[in-house]
């Protein structure tokens, strides 16, 4: 029972504090830094239950936007922010 109790705690504060941000890869194909958007191809974003596919990102407070060059392979992680989706942490 402690056990049971250990794992679902641990899956609950991961949710909330988002301790496992799930990493997508993709590649950069535009980046408009002046209105913090970028585009990316992208693979599967399990965590918004969305299929691969070309589409434009807001650029999340905190993201090194350096980090997304046109042309650039990143892994990503991306959340609804405001009813926006956004990047939110880029490795």
């Amino acid at each position: 029972m402690r056990k049971l109790i250990a794992i679902t705690l641990s899956i609950a504060l991961s949710a909330t504090f988002g301790f496992a941000a799930e990493f997508t890869k993709g590649k950069v194909k535009k980046l408009d830094e002046k209105a913090g958007k970028v585009t990316i191809i992208h693979e599967e974003l399990k965590s918004l239950d969305m299929p691969a596919m070309t589409m434009v990102f807001r650029i999340g407070e905190g993201v090194d936007a350096a980090k997304l060059k046109a042309g650039s392979d990143i892994e990503f992680s991306a959340d609804r922010v405001n009813g926006k989706i956004t990047v939110t942490e880029v490795k």
